[in-house]
């Protein structure tokens, strides 16, 4: 297949998953069966970001302009570890390695194994040649690169097994906002996308705020009591009461609203229903904070402050094709293999 024709048919993919099937809707459900983090309206809202900001001819185009990309396919064979964090997160691995021409031998998550293959299927069905492309395995065999995404604890076997390749090894990485406490309602509602979309858990979801001395924690809350809803899940709930119950026991102090859970904290990853804040006393000082942890930092969230360009407030987990994990160009690396 030529990249023209990889192209024409990711577009076809993302025709199909905006029309959707009634198969799809069964995946769907099947996929919240076998995790219930992933409800179906946050796996529909990952399809959508998916089919609207990646499978868009026009953008695939564009974005591999930029690349010296084979034409045909490569024969170079990728590993890929999918994490299983949030809906389809390991989606744009496998479209980065076919775009460019390489063969993915792919170790699907557990928490994530239905979707990736329908969706496979539904071009496999479109054109048969796209089927050596995809290598879907527990084993990962005679490889060129691999691409593995995990924690800071699985990163160290991944580095034992496949340091020899090479490779892209992710750990654990979290969104940080920056906040001066002139936010809007409406830009602290947009935040709150940013901390409950998934229900936190992907690593642009914002874990932590950076909040000036005199921060409005009270009106901070009460916009982000917007989405009091999300404790109607039981599995969100459940962690809120709990992470609830052991501050109080600990003497922790804290602030809620009945959603989230703030305590004072300089890591950057918070448990599920928790936000940490750490304050800042001017412009240098945050600077300072934010460089001391720049490698666990994905993205940050903000209106500009200095020459700080974050995120605008709401756009955390709506990437772009070129909004690449930890900042490593997955395209550039993938040109490497297939030298």
């Amino acid at each position: 297949m030529k990249l023209s024709e990889r192209i024409d048919l990711l577009a076809y993919l993302g025709a199909y998953l905006k029309k959707g099937s009634d198969q799809l809707d069964t995946e769907i459900r099947k996929t919240y069966h076998n995790n219930k983090w992933f409800t179906e309206e946050n796996t529909r809202e990952a399809i959508d970001a998916i089919s609207n900001a990646f499978l868009n001819k026009e953008r695939l185009e564009n974005w591999t302009a930029k690349y010296p990309l084979a034409d045909a396919m490569t024969g170079k064979r990728v590993g890929l570890i999918l994490a299983g964090n949030i809906p389809l997160v390991g989606f744009h691995d496998l479209l980065s390695v076919f775009i460019s021409g390489h063969i993915s031998n792919v170790k699907l998550s557990e928490k994530d194994k239905f979707l990736i293959p329908h969706f496979l299927k539904i071009m496999e069905e479109a054109e048969g040649k796209v089927k050596p492309f995809f290598d879907l395995s527990e084993r990962l065999t005679d490889l060129d690169g691999v691409i593995a995404t995990g924690s800071n604890n699985s990163a160290r076997y991944f580095e034992a097994y496949f340091g020899k390749y090479p490779n892209i090894i992710r750990k654990n990485r979290n969104a940080v906002a920056v906040l001066t406490g002139k936010e809007t309602e409406k830009e602290l509602e947009d935040l709150g996308k940013d901390i409950f979309k998934y229900f936190g858990l992907g690593c642009r979801n914002v874990s932590k705020v950076y909040v000036p001395q005199d921060f409005d924690f009270e009106f901070f809350l009460e916009n982000l009591h917007e989405y009091k809803e999300i404790v109607l899940n039981d599995k969100y709930k459940n962690n809120f009461d709990y992470n609830y119950t052991m501050t109080i026991l600990n003497g922790i102090a804290h602030k809620s609203n009945g959603c989230i859970l703030m305590t004072e904290d300089t890591a950057l990853q918070s448990r599920i229903a928790q936000l940490h804040y750490e304050f800042y006393e001017n412009e240098d000082d945050l600077k300072s904070k934010l460089s001391a942890v720049q490698d666990e930092i994905q993205c940050i969230v903000g209106n500009p402050i200095g020459d700080l360009e974050p995120i605008p407030f709401g756009k955390a987990q709506s990437p772009e094709l070129t909004d690449y994990a930890d900042g490593v160009d997955t395209l550039e690396f993938l040109v490497g293999v297939g030298k």
